[in-house]
């Protein structure tokens, strides 16, 4: 199966754009109104998950419209046969790496040792049920978009260097509603500080980068993306980590990407991909 079949970037995002922004543009309205006066936060959290799951249902119809789509999805799905163990050891611990070598080298700061102890919580509240499964069911039901179709479109034109500055762009721009969205992660990073919503943004280039290198590198392994996409989520969540960590964190991720640039460069720069 050749990524070249994948032919139509500009109809997928736009689809993704428009349809995510309505409905989590809504959920964000109704998150505000006084909950005294009806349901609004439930209604809220069901918009919130529908938008969520837009993309997927849309990378799903464009692929059951082409068949050799449909079978190179299948093939892709729950397998693991043709990833290297090294991959698959990354793929579930390199975040948990990064985070806590991040906490490590914040000691050097000044920064308190207690970030190791385990959070019991999450920085962020969900309506409908508790956050710690919106952060398993979110990056499972986005990745079922992003690399079942969105990435090889995408890499069907470019090299995976300007796929994954592209996509992290779209990724940055497609996330904006949910700074609205009052009591979600993102609106509580917009109420910190400008510094860690821009850590957040600036985060998202090494963090796609990796995953796409772990991608490629398993023969685009949908599960893959998801299990790193998860780790993500649930492990910068597990310890009572300062805020300035994660920025510790995003510069720990883009020198490693660096280095990973620098030893495979045609890799990432080479217009053809190599599947």
């Amino acid at each position: 199966m050749k990524i070249s079949e994948y032919k139509h970037p500009v109809l997928f995002y736009l689809l993704c754009t428009l349809t995510t922004w309505f409905f989590w543009f809504a959920a964000a309205y109704l998150s505000h109104l006084p909950a005294n006066e009806g349901d609004y936060a439930t209604w809220s959290g069901a918009l919130l998950l529908v938008g969520l799951a837009s993309p997927m249902v849309i990378a799903f119809l464009m692929i059951y419209l082409n068949p050799q789509l449909r079978s190179d999805l299948l093939s892709r799905l729950f397998t693991f046969k043709k990833a290297r163990p090294v991959y698959l050891f990354l793929t579930c611990f390199l975040m948990l790496g990064s985070i806590l070598l991040a906490q490590a080298v914040s000691l050097i700061f000044g920064y308190s040792a207690d970030q190791f102890a385990f959070s019991g919580g999450t920085s962020f509240s969900y309506s409908l049920f508790p956050a710690w499964v919106m952060l398993i069911l979110a990056p499972g039901v986005e990745e079922l978009a992003w690399h079942s179709y969105g990435t090889d479109c995408l890499r069907s034109r470019f090299s995976l260097f300007t796929t994954s500055l592209i996509f992290t762009i779209f990724w940055v721009l497609w996330h904006f509603p949910l700074s609205f969205i009052q009591g979600y992660y993102h609106s509580n990073i917009a109420g910190m500080s400008w510094i860690y919503a821009l850590n957040f943004s600036f985060s998202l280039f090494p963090f796609v980068l990796l995953m796409n290198w772990l991608y490629y590198k398993t023969h685009r392994n949908i599960m893959v993306a998801v299990i790193f996409h998860i780790t993500a989520g649930v492990f910068n969540e597990l310890f009572a980590t300062h805020p300035d960590t994660k920025v510790i964190q995003t510069l720990l991720l883009s020198t490693l990407a660096i280095i990973l640039i620098f030893n495979e460069p045609k890799f990432f720069f080479l217009k053809k991909p190599a599947q």
